[in-house]
């Protein structure tokens, strides 16, 4: 029993910060109806705040951290309670590009101000290790568990047994009922987020001795808290924390028992998303409260979706300059190639989020597929090239289908999460083995075609291919748009519930529509292994994911037009200025333009509810449904 002791402290140690951190996060959730995924981040800025202040400014640790967890993070958390009440009736998707726009804003913050290269964050404890009986414990891991579990302990006693703890959880079912009984809401809201965002800044600086300061692992820091709130099924306090023991052991046993295992050496960092995904798809749906989706379910506002491709004269120009852009391209063809290739994937990942309402954020695995498939069929099985684009689609189409299995039965944000952990499972346990990326002596390699005896492999001629193929496709989504599956869809993301009392297949129009932008995806996927002939991990990664959903939400909901100025944002804009200062700050414009797109959809809700409720109210019919909504969105 002693082999497992230092694994089982390890563990526990990196559980409770884990556990503290949902916390955290499910306080956060529980009081908005926000689901924050830039909580990492506000850890990771807390971390660099306290380095900056200890390190170059030479102000003594303690006074250091009390800065950091009583001035700073507080004011980022009355910050992110007026971003939660910005976002109170936007969509489910609108919501997480939000929050995820905030954490790309702050990570490309810490990386533009501080660099990307990881610092050393020296130890705030004691190193001295002591002996109890067969395991040796350090100080420092002694305390950091101790600090969490006091500080959960503190929380759940604060939130079970004082009137400002039972205001909170009840402030986001019925504020005006907390305002009856003499509590500011606002308050109570803000008194949440600065302690949320207190308990983050803990997490950041508990946990930085180990990882170091890092922009991109302390910020994603909140993934491996996703566990373990999944097992307080978002709502309890204790069991969360008790879910983040059980992802930190478990994560700790994982690594001795197959982490020298190849084809399960990333079993251990994909632990939390087992964790994730087993718990949302287990739980009963009834047990997974999605706190303020009364008002956050509904499309409030005019989707302006419908399709329209522009006017011909548009479109005629639009066509015209596609095809003249190797005339005057240059050394940019190649930003222009990879920009069409963009164009297909973020049109796929439209018809998910703004079609049909489904919140995804695994599409960078669908990709993958398609990039693995294809290489390994043109390549190594030397099918022809068209055969091979087309097959690489079709392979990723029952991916999709499993994908689809949690939207079946999940609500907005859980579906989120679940598609989330779905991708990150593929990345750390799928892309190693010979069946993806690895497996291989030699590096995965993709060619381009050549059709008939026409050699197509030249940047210029490429180019062309991909523009056919992707018109080819933007085609097929138009069609099915304008379609009656097109309305089907549509009505699918305003009222699921209306559209199956009409009698039309929820469940089936889902699994639908998570194939078809799976097959799309890979197409594109293939296209990029072609693009770039050496496909990698590297060029798909999970949070690839949330950029493509972050930059769509920027660019529009034209079904044409919306997936070009994405791709021209995320592609040509950073190839054509060539500011090293510009691109640095590029990741901060992308996610600040995010939550200027997320806050504008609640807005504009708002505006919606507003005349609504002047109809009813000219008509003598007042809604009180649409008066609370109303109230909500536009409450001070």
């Amino acid at each position: 029993m002693s082999q497992f002791y230092p694994f089982v402290v390890v563990g526990l140690v990196a559980g409770s910060i884990y556990g503290m951190t949902a916390v955290g996060l499910v306080l956060t959730y529980r009081t908005s109806g926000i689901f924050n995924f830039a909580h990492g981040a506000i850890a990771a800025a807390n971390a660099y705040a306290f380095w900056q202040l200890r390190e170059r400014w030479s102000v003594p640790w303690p006074l250091a951290a009390l800065a950091c967890l009583l001035l700073v993070a507080p004011a980022m958390g009355l910050i992110l309670e007026r971003l939660a009440r910005a976002l109170v009736s936007a969509s489910a998707a609108e919501r997480v590009a939000g929050t995820v726009g905030l954490l790309v804003a702050i990570q490309g913050f810490l990386a533009a101000v501080f660099g990307a290269n990881t610092r050393q964050f020296a130890p705030l404890f004691p190193q001295h290790v002591w002996s109890l009986g067969q395991v040796n414990v350090g100080t420092d891991q002694l305390i950091t568990f101790l600090i969490a579990v006091a500080i959960t302990i503190l929380t759940a006693a604060f939130l079970g047994r004082t009137r400002t703890g039972t205001a909170m959880r009840a402030v986001v079912d019925d504020q005006d009922l907390v305002n009856l009984g003499g509590i500011n809401p606002t308050l109570v809201r803000q008194a949440a987020w600065a302690i949320g965002s207190s308990l983050a800044a803990l997490s950041g600086l508990l946990i930085a001795p180990t990882l170091g300061l890092d922009p991109v692992l302390l910020t994603f820091l909140v993934v491996q808290a996703f566990g373990a709130a999944a097992v307080g099924r978002f709502t309890s306090i204790p069991w969360t924390f008790i879910g983040g023991l059980f992802v930190g052991v478990g994560g700790a046993l994982a690594t001795k028992y197959v982490g020298r295992i190849d084809v399960l050496s990333g079993f251990p960092l994909a632990f939390p998303f087992i964790v994730l995904f087993v718990v949302l798809l287990v739980v009963r749906r009834s047990a997974l409260v999605e706190f303020g989706a009364s008002v956050a379910t509904r499309r409030l506002r005019s989707r302006g979706t419908t399709g329209r491709a522009g006017s011909v004269a548009g479109m005629a120009a639009l066509a015209v300059a596609v095809v003249a852009v190797p005339a005057f391209a240059g050394v940019h063809l190649v930003s222009y190639t990879q920009a069409a290739i963009f164009v297909l994937l973020f049109a796929s990942l439209r018809l998910l989020v703004v079609t049909s309402g489904q919140v995804s954020l695994c599409h960078a695995g669908f990709a993958s597929v398609g990039a693995a498939t294809f290489s390994h069929l043109v390549v190594g099985q030397h099918w022809p090239w068209l055969v091979a684009l087309v097959a690489a689609g079709l392979v990723a189409v029952p991916l999709g289908a499993v994908v689809a299995v949690p939207a079946i039965r999940l609500p907005g944000l859980y579906l989120a999460l679940a598609t989330f952990g779905f991708g990150i499972l593929l990345q750390r346990l799928v892309y190693p083995t010979g069946l993806m990326f690895g497996g291989h002596v030699r590096a995965l390699r993709a060619t381009r075609p050549v059709l008939g005896g026409l050699d197509l492999t030249g940047d210029r001629a490429f180019y062309y291919v991909c523009v056919a193929v992707v018109v080819v496709c933007l085609g097929l989504i138009h069609l099915l748009i304008r379609s009656r599956l097109g309305r089907l869809l549509r009505a699918l993301a305003d009222s699921p519930t209306a559209l199956s009392t009409l009698g039309d297949d929820v469940n089936r129009l889902r699994v639908l529509v998570f194939c078809l932008s799976a097959f799309l995806a890979a197409v594109g996927g293939a296209l990029f292994a072609a693009f770039i002939q050496s496909p990698g991990p590297g060029s798909f990664d999970a949070f690839l994911s949330l950029t493509l959903l972050v930059v769509l939400m920027i660019a529009g909901r034209g079904d044409i037009r919306g997936p070009i100025v994405a791709a021209v944002l995320l592609i040509l804009v950073p190839g054509y200025v060539q500011s090293p200062t510009f691109n640095r700050w590029l990741p901060v414009m992308f996610g600040l333009a995010a939550i200027a797109a997320a806050v504008d959809a609640n807005t504009s809700a708002a505006a919606v509810l507003h005349r609504a409720a002047r109809r009813a109210r000219s008509r003598g019919r007042s809604s009180p449904v649409r008066s609370r909504l109303a109230a909500a969105v536009t409450e001070p």
